[in-house]
């Protein structure tokens, strides 16, 4: 089988290509990427010899460099996103043109190649808020109501793939998966930022009063899930992919990566609250879990052990991207 993955040097796409080529070594894998800020073909040195493996620079709203790289495709696993909230308040446009014009993009050429599955990764935040200590949870069947320029144009981009397909017949599925972290992911998000200041024994920035939820998913459990939908998930299907089963406070994380790490929590400091910012996310992933079998193969604590491990050990991959980032940090934390 020939696999195109978009974004494939960016933190999860690289996960999958490294999880996708271990499992399924028979097949080929394309690496379809743009190499924008997050896009790092470090992340897959090791695998550069495989000659199963394949890098293809290239920006998905180029129609004609995609229609190149679709030829002979059977299961296309789109990544590639602008994907930090933070960065799209900055600069909402290319969120729009990425997002949304380059998954239309992609699904003409599809279309053309006639892949037997586009597989679209999406975002719990697609869903909005919910409310702190409520017990309600995202669902398949949950209304959309996002609130970041961000969310909307996933929003945007997962409406247009729902119509591609009763439009046109294009073969997808959908996932709309938590809060990933693990091994890989650019130091700007929470997990990668938090740990990496500890080890430079710097404060760790949290937003407002540190008291909003995320569902977190470990990186390679959200590779299996893929995996799950690829191998028997219905076509036209939805599938929601989440890590926890209680809710998990950003601050509570901090703590606990303080806590793994051996330090106190005088290291913590508040900082002013992202605009727009969710209060609650919450994920049941019981549809994937009962139709395919799929559930996370890590406690949250493992995850993040495996996490903290992973960046101290691989200081020579992330201090470089923290120089070039530099700007970002001192533009996006301001201390309360």
């Amino acid at each position: 089988m020939k696999v195109l993955v978009t974004g494939g040097a960016g933190f999860i796409g690289s996960n999958f290509v490294h999880y996708w080529l271990e499992h399924h070594p028979e097949d080929d894998v394309i690496n379809f990427d743009a190499l924008t800020y997050a896009g790092n073909l470090e992340n897959l040195r090791d695998i550069e010899g495989n000659p199963n493996y394949h890098f293809v620079e290239g920006d998905i709203t180029n129609a004609q460099t995609v229609n190149n790289v679709m030829e002979g495709v059977d299961v296309v696993v789109h990544f590639a996103a602008e994907t930090h909230v933070d960065r799209s308040i900055l600069g909402p446009g290319v969120f729009l043109k990425t997002n949304i014009i380059g998954t239309q993009v992609l699904m003409d050429a599809a279309l053309k190649a006639k892949v037997k599955r586009f597989h679209h990764i999406s975002t719990d935040e697609v869903f909005g808020s919910l409310e702190l200590g409520s017990s309600e949870k995202f669902n398949e069947e949950t209304a959309y109501n996002p609130h970041s320029p961000y969310s909307a144009s996933k929003a945007g981009s997962d409406h247009l793939v729902r119509a591609y397909g009763d439009t046109f017949g294009l073969p997808f599925t959908i996932t709309n998966c938590s809060n990933n972290y693990g091994e890989y992911q650019f130091p700007e998000k929470l997990f990668g930022l938090a740990i990496t200041n500890v080890i430079e024994n710097k404060a760790v920035p949290v937003y407002g009063d540190g008291l909003n939820v995320r569902d977190w998913l470990y990186v390679q459990d959200h590779c299996s899930a893929i995996e799950a939908v690829l191998l028997a998930g219905k076509l036209g299907e939805t599938y929601t992919v989440g890590g926890l089963k209680d809710d998990v406070s950003n601050l509570e994380v901090v703590k606990m990566i303080l806590r793994i790490m051996g330090k106190n929590e005088d290291q913590i400091e508040f900082v002013q609250d992202r605009l727009g910012h969710d209060r609650r996310y919450a994920v049941d992933w019981s549809k994937i879990n009962q139709e395919l079998n799929w559930s996370p193969s890590v406690t949250f604590e493992e995850g993040l052990r495996k996490t903290i491990e992973w960046y101290q050990t691989h200081q020579e991959w992330w201090t470089p991207l923290k120089k070039q980032a530099q700007g970002f940090f001192e533009q996006n934390y301001k201390k309360v």
